[in-house]
């Protein structure tokens, strides 16, 4: 989606998140892998806005840090309410004329869809002076009010501290979210005062002076609330998760995908599956996961930053790290980890083995116990198996070896030297053979024991 209006997103995180209890600021908080702020202006982006300004304050090296080279930002200090945090922005937008959009960077969940209705209704012909978004949550709690009539004009913004009986009666809530044209939205904020419950500056009060400037405004309202929860704690955070996670699974079943038990998939913001794929119970997907058409994913197993082709299997209790690559009719089993590491088309590693930096090739056999050796405690090395190979169980290969197409790795063998193609390597120590040599030790061993009881 994009509009051919011209836009600019001011987006609030200046906020102390206090109820957050942690280091890491509020909006940095992870939804499914990425930060909520990060859900909000990947919508924004998705309309082409000309501007982005983020307003900072506590913990502002954190999100100057994130938004580098992708937004703008500017500091509120000290915090004086959402029309003081709004006012700061103005320096960036002098010389911009066009719509501002108003978001907060803690609601993450903002549709382009919606944000694209504000826009558009900023421009009907009645010509509001501001548009607001709000919602009818199932209870209106301590919501700010919006009193509109039925044709959704504006005739008061009120917060709830702040609201009669009658006001507070109103069902519709002010999400805090607003549409302005940016001709009128720092003239109309420069007139907002403080003259309320909490000495702040609200930015709601645009509606109210807009009013009383014998103009309009208008309210568009969210089909659905959750759109617009804000999040302020663990709680909070948790819930959103909750809710993205219940609407992603929604959203895999549609599109083909059979999930064995729902409820207990997790997958991040990016996850793609494809048609006919089947999730067992208890699987994660980290960030960066693909998989192709038909593919299964076995219980317990942990994908992040893996791509699977057409009608692979992994798990169950696999582990795939990033650079995990499966091409067609590729096995992972149980217990099997890999990173940075290709399987070839119908390759197979069924149990008990660690693939780093490996190159496999179509149709070989990893034993059980193999592990790719690629790490001397300074410097990463490659393994490159060839097609139709075999492993033995437990055996090492050591980086940077290559093993031949057809070649044969007998079980226990420690490689340190290439392998020629459809070579046979065996790399054991000599067995030594002492007969009767158990039977004494066990003997001894006896005596011993018995002789510790007395």
């Amino acid at each position: 989606m994009s509009t051919t209006r011209e836009f600019a997103a001011v987006i609030l995180a200046a906020g102390k998140g206090t109820r957050m209890k942690s280091d890491l600021h509020k909006v940095l908080h992870p939804i499914a892998g990425r930060a909520m702020l990060d859900h909000l202006m990947a919508q924004v982006d998705a309309l082409s806005p000309s501007e982005k300004v983020v307003v900072v304050g506590a913990g502002r090296e954190q999100i100057e840090g994130a938004v580098e080279g992708r937004a703008k930002t500017c500091l509120q200090e000290p915090q004086h309410g959402t029309g003081h945090a709004v006012q700061m922005a103005e320096e960036d937008l002098k010389d911009y004329s066009g719509d501002v959009l108003i978001l907060y960077g803690d609601v993450p969940f903002v549709r382009s869809s919606t944000m694209d209705m504000m826009l558009d209704r900023l421009h009907q012909d009645d010509a509001p002076a501001v548009v607001v978004l709000a919602f009818e949550p199932d209870d209106a709690l301590q919501y700010g009010r919006v009193i509109a009539d039925e044709a959704g004009h504006i005739s008061k913004m009120v917060e709830f501290k702040d609201a009669s009986d009658d006001e507070r009666a109103c069902t519709l809530c002010n999400s805090g979210l607003m549409a302005v044209k940016g001709a009128d939205l720092f003239d109309l904020l420069r007139r907002v005062d403080n003259n309320n419950s909490q000495g702040e500056y609200y930015l709601v009060d645009i509606v109210n002076i807009a009013r009383d400037d014998g103009r309009h405004s208008a309210v568009v309202v969210t089909d659905d609330p959750g759109e617009v929860a804000g999040i302020n704690s663990r709680a909070e955070l948790a819930q959103a998760e909750a809710q993205w996670q219940q609407l992603k699974r929604e959203e895999a079943m549609t599109a083909g995908v059979t999930l064995r038990a729902p409820e207990t998939v997790f997958f991040s913001y990016d996850t793609e599956l494809g048609r006919d794929v089947v999730v067992e119970p208890n699987v994660v997907f980290g960030p960066g996961v693909k998989v192709g058409d038909g593919s299964i994913i076995k219980a317990f197993s942990h994908l992040e930053g893996a791509t699977l082709a057409r009608n692979c299997s992994v798990g169950p209790y696999a582990r795939l790290r990033p650079g995990a690559v499966l091409e067609d009719h590729a096995f992972i089993g149980n217990f099997v980890e890999m990173k940075k590491a290709t399987l070839g088309e119908g390759a197979k590693a069924s149990h008990l083995t660690y693939l780093g930096d490996t190159t496999v090739g179509a149709g070989a056999n990893i034993g059980a116990g193999t592990i790719t050796c690629n790490y001397d405690g300074y410097f990463k090395y490659q393994t490159v198996i060839g097609e139709r190979a075999f492993i033995g169980s437990n055996s090492a290969l050591v980086a940077p070896v290559k093993i031949g197409a057809d070649a044969i790795v007998a079980a226990g063998s420690t490689v340190t030297r290439d392998v020629a193609d459809g070579e046979l390597r065996m790399e054991r120590a000599e067995q030594s053979v002492k007969p009767g040599w158990a039977d004494r030790f066990h003997d001894t061993m006896k005596k011993k024991k018995a002789e510790a009881k007395k």
